[in-house]
């Protein structure tokens, strides 16, 4: 529960910076974000994968 109360004062914190940054440079923390969560999912995808084969 605190780890979620957490989370979501952060997401607050995120948001209110973004809305007073320029466009530009919303979309290109957008885009960091996007690759850094894709590299995460793949990754996670692929040790999953080679986990249960292995069992």
């Amino acid at each position: 529960m605190l780890f979620l109360v957490a989370a979501l004062l952060l997401m607050g914190v995120v948001m209110g910076s973004v809305a007073h940054a320029p466009l530009p440079v919303s979309l290109v923390a957008a885009v960091v974000i996007g690759v850094w969560l894709t590299v995460f999912a793949v990754r996670e995808r692929a040790g999953r994968r080679r986990h249960t084969s292995a069992h």
